[in-house]
């Protein structure tokens, strides 16, 4: 069984930084290309960034440049480091494993169940 825990979120002022993590347990990190998510009410959810088993990642634009996804495959932890923080980054933040390295998800995706981020 697939479990994936988020933490890290947070407040923070425009500017700023925060550094999220995603542990797993079930399976390891090698298996299952990884990505993070986010969602605010009443909007699709967004795919931020992805990282798949050779460490290939990608960003969506709105996030280029200030976000970086990566992985201890030792640890099975994933992170997602956000610096310069703008308001408009303020969601609940997800981790996914099983998704593709365009970040679109199977129904067979395993979720974390979130972590805030906000920015003011």
């Amino acid at each position: 069984h697939v479990q994936l825990v988020e933490s890290g979120g947070g407040s923070v002022q425009a500017g700023g930084s925060l550094r999220l993590s995603c542990a797993a347990s079930g399976y390891t990190y090698r298996r299952y290309n990884m990505g993070w998510f986010r969602q605010t009410p009443g909007k699709e959810r967004e795919g931020v960034a992805s990282i798949d088993s050779d460490g290939r990642t990608r960003y969506a634009d709105s996030v280029n440049g200030r976000f970086t996804i990566s992985k201890d495959s030792a640890k099975n932890t994933l992170y997602l480091q956000m610096n310069s923080l703008k308001p408009e980054d303020t969601a609940m933040y997800y981790c996914a494993a099983g998704c593709s390295l365009t970040l679109v998800c199977a129904p067979g995706a395993y979720w974390g169940q979130g972590t805030q981020v906000t920015v003011s």
